[in-house]
């Protein structure tokens, strides 16, 4: 694995800079190596580094007081940019934590992979803090603009993942802030669609810390997703179904994350969080089969520059080690992998600072949608929710293995699709 950034003092540009070099030759090397191993240990070497190399500049910027003065804010072509000056940098850190968290939740190791997570996670903590510190320059919106409460709901489900990492190691100070942010989001409300859920796993965390929540809210939440459900694995996103990626940008993994909340208050039945779980890992299904056989796959319906987002879902049910008798971990992995491998290393998704730029493959401004600016493209980070998995879990350490849609083009034997009826 490449050896970690230096915890030095030389400059955020400096340690990014050394980052993307190592990272260059690590990427080429783990390239020619991952023709022949014997398991997973070089792609896992390379979803840390990816991972590593999207989320440092926005977490080390903000632990050093520059996300706001560092941070470009590109938006949709004929747009003002002054709005997402107000809510890009809030999306930018939520929405890199959310897929993030059960990475940083590992245990601490001496390892060059343990090095990366520990500095990022000492940025996250120091980061936070200032964040929500009124006076100082970074500090986050989480008062003015709708927008705030969808990615309060990433940061929310960052905490909810990873609590011992990320929560509790944070200072009374700074939790009563974050406490207080979150509260404040009540003020305003969204749209009539998975924004429901957004408030509702807002005050889902609330509940997980102690702190009284809006059963409205929260019940309103519940009971629409469950109205939703339009079958064999499938939410609309809202009273009209939309064919996107929206079942795994937001509504699955969210919806089993707030009602593992709920559940463990009293405030939802074992039972419908067990369901929401099956239909998830039905879900993932589709998704593993939508990646085809060199790593691409689809790029229909809205925020298609979420790239790698689109497969939360099965990221996800890997994670909690969920998958189908017929979808082999090593499957799963193959075909992410593939798919990260086209996304960023086959395109040219970062800017010459190391910033996500807007686009699906590549700097293309003309897909972006109106509510999407550069902060907005962090939701790649949660088709990595696996990289929580430990090394030793047979995730990592299986042999490589051919996914659905490869065996399908190579004439193999492969397992037939049928629907399901809950």
């Amino acid at each position: 694995m490449t050896a970690p950034i230096p915890s030095s003092r030389r400059s955020l540009a400096g340690r990014l800079l050394a980052f993307v070099v190592i990272a260059a030759l690590h990427v080429g090397a783990s390239a020619q190596a991952h023709a022949t191993a014997a398991d997973g240990s070089k792609d896992r070497q390379y979803w840390a580094t990816t991972l590593y190399r999207i989320a440092a500049p926005v977490l080390l910027n903000l632990a050093d007081g520059t996300l706001k003065a560092n941070m470009p804010v590109e938006v949709p072509p004929g747009h003002d940019d002054a709005f997402f000056r107000r809510v890009t940098h809030l999306e930018a850190v939520g929405r890199t934590m959310a897929g993030l968290a059960p990475w940083l939740a590992l245990p601490d190791d001496d390892t060059a992979e343990g090095r990366l997570r520990q500095q990022l996670r000492s940025a996250f903590l120091k980061g936070i803090a200032n964040g929500v510190n009124p006076a100082h320059p970074d500090y986050l919106n989480f008062r003015t603009e709708k927008q705030p409460i969808v990615d309060a709901a990433y940061l929310a489900q960052a905490f909810i993942r990873a609590p011992k990492a990320l929560w509790e190691p944070l200072d009374k100070t700074t939790r009563q802030r974050l406490i207080d942010e979150f509260k404040a989001l009540r003020s305003r409300t969204g749209a009539y669609n998975n924004w429901l859920l957004f408030a509702g796993i807002n005050e889902a965390f609330l509940l997980s810390v102690g702190e009284p929540a809006d059963p409205v809210r929260i019940e309103f939440a519940k009971r629409k997703m469950a109205e939703w459900y339009v079958g064999d694995g499938w939410y609309s996103d809202g009273p009209k179904f939309s064919m996107d990626y929206y079942n795994s940008y937001v509504i699955h993994s969210m919806l089993v994350d707030f009602l593992d909340i709920l559940v463990a208050h009293g405030m939802a039945e074992p039972a419908e969080q067990q369901t929401a779980v099956r239909r998830l890992v039905r879900y993932a299904e589709f998704t593993e089969r939508l990646i085809a056989p060199d790593g691409s796959y689809p790029a229909f319906g809205r925020s298609i520059t979420y790239r790698t987002g689109a497969f939360q879902a099965l990221s996800h049910a890997a994670l909690m080690q969920q998958l189908p008798p017929h979808v082999a971990p090593a499957q799963v992995r193959g075909a992410l992998t593939a798919v990260m491998r086209r996304m960023f290393d086959g395109c040219a998704n970062f800017d010459d600072k190391g910033w996500l730029v807007l686009g699906f493959c590549g700097h293309q401004p003309g897909v972006a949608d109106v509510y999407t600016s550069t902060g907005s493209l962090y939701m790649a980070t949660l088709g990595f929710l696996a990289l929580g998995l430990p090394a030793d879990n047979r995730f990592w350490t299986d042999p490589p293995a051919d996914w659905t849609a490869r065996k399908a083009w190579a004439g193999k034997p492969l397992h037939k699709d049928y629907k399901v009826d809950y």
